[in-house]
């Protein structure tokens, strides 16, 4: 079946490029457009797509708020978020990843690369080098907790190996590098992720990356 894909921005010319390299992929179908985060909820519920492809940036409702909606409790389906932004270090993606997007693209990223990045995001990956991640936690390290407060409970239901590799994907190393590092096998790692995914109510191992800076259980910078 087609992945199902909501347009999402307020410029119409974008949407008409991007329905245009969409369009031209089998596997791929624009169900709907949106030109604010208002009409995006609206269509949501009566589109039920796979990916919404989100502008941060619009009049009435933004993609944050408009991510959170679609991605948080109480949500009308099973749509996974894919933001689009015009500057790799958009503080406005931060915000949009903790309010629960899969990930982030570039604008002006080449037409295969979006096409790719969909199908990720549909399948349920992240489309985010954890590294990307980290970069933007660090540069907005002042949207974040200090890392005095108290370690949420929910860290207390980890093991001690699934701590590290929380720790490290949060370092923005790949499931190999983990393992590498680890003394372990690739399937391995991606069962203690899995486990960490599950047992702390995340999405995905950008969510767990900001989860791990939010929690103050990696601070911002540390190596």
């Amino acid at each position: 079946m087609a992945i199902r894909v909501l347009l999402v921005d307020d410029q119409p010319l974008l949407r008409t490029g991007f329905r245009m390299i969409l369009e031209a992929e089998q596997d791929l179908a624009v169900v709907g457009e949106a030109g604010d985060g208002l009409q995006a909820l609206e269509q949501v519920r009566a589109l039920q797509p796979d990916v919404v492809l989100m502008d941060v940036r619009m009049p009435r409702m933004d993609g944050v708020e408009a991510t959170r909606q679609i991605t948080g409790p109480g949500r009308d389906g099973p749509a996974k978020v894919l933001v689009l932004t015009t500057f790799d270090l958009d503080e406005y993606v931060v915000e949009a990843l903790r309010a629960g997007a899969s990930g982030f693209l570039l604008k002006d990223a080449p037409a295969n690369e979006l096409v790719q990045a969909i199908r990720v995001v549909a399948a349920g990956e992240a489309m985010l080098a954890p590294s990307i991640t980290r970069r933007l936690l660090d540069k907005y390290a002042g949207h974040l907790p200090s890392g005095d407060e108290p370690v949420p409970d929910a860290l207390n239901t980890l093991t001690e190996r699934e701590v590290e590799v929380l720790k490290l994907v949060a370092r923005g190393l790949s499931n190999a590098e983990i393992a590498a590092d680890l003394f372990v096998s690739e399937t391995t790692v991606k069962t203690h992720v899995g486990h960490v995914l599950t047992k702390l109510g995340l999405r995905d191992r950008v969510q767990a990356a900001v989860y791990a800076y939010e929690s103050g259980l990696v601070r911002p910078g540390a190596q």
